[in-house]
């Protein structure tokens, strides 16, 4: 699999992306929080709920892969005005010569 990067965001407190596509349906998010922190992936054109990518009461950190039909989508950010980062990848099946 090879990854390309389709954003990085930082911040506090509360953030709803910029649109992207999701040509593959293969994604991996990249997240690291502090405090009360929730991540989710939404549909940009209805704007209802894909995926709920991360829910921490504590803060913390992880890698999530995250399978959905491919769209035009957002994250949305929800933080009690703590320091998070979020990188997102859309994945795609590596050829013999990469």
């Amino acid at each position: 699999m090879s990854w390309t990067t389709l954003g990085s965001w930082s911040g506090r407190g509360d953030r709803q992306t910029e649109s992207f596509d999701v040509t593959t349906g293969s994604l991996r998010v990249t997240w690291q929080a502090q405090g009360r922190f929730a991540l989710s992936l939404h549909s940009a054109i209805s704007g209802r709920p894909l995926e709920l990518v991360a829910d921490a009461e504590h803060g913390g950190g992880a890698t999530v892969r995250v399978a959905v039909e491919p769209h035009v989508a957002y994250l949305l950010i929800e933080s009690e005005d703590e320091e998070w980062y979020i990188k997102l990848e859309e994945g795609a099946r590596a050829t013999p010569e990469e």
